[in-house]
């Protein structure tokens, strides 16, 4: 639902991995922003709408995205989605980051725009310890990319894990992703992401930004 440049982008990257897909904009000239080619449905109506969903195909839908720019018709839509025709695989996109939270906490997946980019311009910007990549619908556990003092390199990452209590994820490495054997070791310009219980993140923080302990 929402035929913006989100919307279309993620309706063409889908067509393009061979998915079929409909698109549902109440403003008939947002399809405009599609490819030429694009061969899937396009559907004129409001998102939240049983018949316009049904239009949509929604009784066969696999996934459903709430990509309009209004917050309030992105979780109406993702509930009746979700509640009344059983998708799972349902996702909005909230510009209130504190509703985002909310949602979040009522097992609804959400992506916060706002919350997200500011994340992100500041990670390039300056140091940040940890930010956000994903969070479980409880909001408990969070995926984040965690800034490490320059002394871990070179050493095992069990040995990081044991002293911050996160669980290592993955690495990029030279743009790569790697999945690390229990053996792994961190190397330099390596990208760590972790998992951490939310309630931890501060004392993660603390940990891996400092120097490790010398044993």
């Amino acid at each position: 639902m929402g035929c913006g440049r989100v919307g279309a982008t993620l309706a063409v990257s889908l067509e393009g991995s061979g998915h079929s897909v409909a698109v549902i904009d109440q403003n008939p000239d947002a399809f405009r922003r599609l490819d030429a080619d694009f061969s899937g449905k396009k559907v004129t109506g409001l998102g939240f709408d049983r018949d316009t969903l049904g239009q949509a195909g929604i009784e066969d839908a696999y996934a459903f995205a709430a990509v309009s720019d209004g917050d309030n018709s992105n979780i109406l839509a993702a509930r009746v989605v979700r509640e009344t025709f059983g998708v799972a695989n349902v996702v909005a996109r909230i510009y209130d980051p504190h509703r985002a939270e909310i949602y979040q906490r009522l097992g609804i997946p959400t992506v916060a725009t706002v919350r997200w980019t500011a994340d992100q311009v500041l990670r390039r910007m300056l140091p940040m310890g940890a930010t956000d990549e994903y969070r479980d619908a409880s909001g408990q556990i969070r995926l984040v990319q965690a800034d490490v003092h320059p002394g871990w390199v070179g050493r095992p990452l069990r040995a990081l894990e044991t002293a911050s209590g996160a669980r290592v994820a993955y690495l990029q490495r030279y743009g790569d992703g790697v999945l690390p054997s229990p053996d792994g070791v961190l190397q330099e310009n390596d990208v760590l992401h972790v998992l951490v219980r939310a309630a931890d993140t501060a004392t993660v923080e603390r940990i891996l930004t400092r120097a490790p302990e010398v044993s």
